[in-house]
């Protein structure tokens, strides 16, 4: 492993350190201070997945996954509280999660970059056509929200007013949701699928996204079970990103899966 691997490293992990670390706090914190470890979490997230794309791709083409991530969340978030589309009827708490544009957050079109980005990592580990890793990016995104809905709901971050109905155990959220994300996922995927043939991959610290997926599905299986008090979306979330996380372990211990960069031996 030369100089240049090991820095490479070393940034990628960083961001993701600190996210793990802000994120074990969160059931720790309540109120005011809740609210302030959920900002931090999702600016972390963010900062993590440009870090590695910057990394891997370039500043460039790290620039573009949040203008497409971020940017096609904020649309469908502002679309979404305005109209009910494509998710349902829901509305943001105000003045909790810092400025807003049109009641949205500008936080929560981070949330977008930092979640979908290592879903994406993971898709194309496990297929790399973009008819595979299209829609796996986006039933991954969906085995997010089934985590992270239910949790921001419990907090009151955002309020559902729609009267479609939920998943058995989750009735607050009508299923009209994860049928948007979806929908949402595979728009962002194929914007992504465009945008990934314009720069190389070098593959450098591809652990750090593969951790931080495999930390979002297993910790936060742990954490609502455990600690937040929700186990339905424990199990819910637990089994959506299972889709991804469960041939991507298969893959990295059987060796079908290489986490290896270009040109190099070992990783």
């Amino acid at each position: 492993m030369g100089s240049d691997d090991g820095t490479r490293r070393l940034a990628a992990a960083a961001p993701a350190v600190l996210l793990v670390a802000v994120q074990i706090a969160y059931p720790l914190t309540e109120g005011a201070g809740r609210d302030r470890v959920t900002v931090a979490v999702v600016v972390l997230s963010a900062l993590t997945a440009l870090t590695h794309a910057a990394l891997t791709r370039g500043l460039r083409w790290a620039a573009g996954l949040l203008v497409i991530l971020s940017g096609v969340g904020l649309a469908a978030e502002v679309a979404g509280t305005a109209t009910g589309m494509p998710f349902g009827c829901y509305d943001y708490a105000t003045g909790r999660l810092g400025p807003e544009l049109a009641g949205v957050p500008l936080v929560v079109p981070l949330a977008w970059t930092g979640g979908v980005y290592p879903v994406w990592i993971v898709a194309g580990l496990l297929g790399s056509a973009a008819r595979t890793r299209i829609p796996l990016t986006a039933l991954g995104a969906v085995g997010w929200d089934l985590f992270l809905d239910p949790q921001m709901v419990a907090d009151g971050q955002w309020t559902w007013c729609s009267g479609v109905p939920g998943l058995p155990g989750l009735g607050d959220i009508p299923v009209t949701n994860y049928l948007g994300w979806f929908a949402v996922g595979m728009v962002m995927a194929g914007l992504l699928e465009l945008w990934d043939r314009t720069a190389a991959d070098n593959r450098a610290a591809l652990m750090v996204p593969v951790a931080v997926f495999l930390w979002t599905w297993l910790g936060s299986t742990l954490a609502h079970a455990v600690f937040l008090g929700l186990p339905v979306s424990a199990a819910y979330g637990f089994a959506g990103l299972a889709v991804l996380g469960i041939p991507l372990v298969r893959g990295l211990r059987a060796r079908r899966i290489t986490l290896r960069p270009v040109g190099h031996g070992t990783m």
